[in-house]
């Protein structure tokens, strides 16, 4: 049994964006799973100028049933796809 106020594991993750020869944008770093919010902000902060895009996102996630909250973003600067 699980105890409702124990807290979820959160799914915390940077992804660093360049543009293709083709336009299309691809991810350059990452997914990179991260250890807290704060680390992920510092993390995409400095990728931020090397990149044409990057974000941190973090939800959380059961991920022994396949359970992912919505995704809230930390950090987002330049061109990132949508998220799904």
């Amino acid at each position: 049994m699980s105890d409702p106020n124990q807290k979820r594991p959160k799914l915390i993750v940077v992804v660093a964006f360049d543009r293709g020869n083709d336009g299309e944008l691809f991810p350059a770093f990452g997914p990179a799973d991260q250890q807290s919010e704060e680390r992920a902000i510092r993390t995409a902060k400095g990728l931020a100028g090397q990149h044409v895009g990057v974000i941190a996102w973090s939800r959380e996630a059961n991920p022994d049933i396949g359970e992912y909250g919505p995704p809230t973003i930390l950090f987002r600067q330049g061109e990132v796809p949508d998220m799904e």
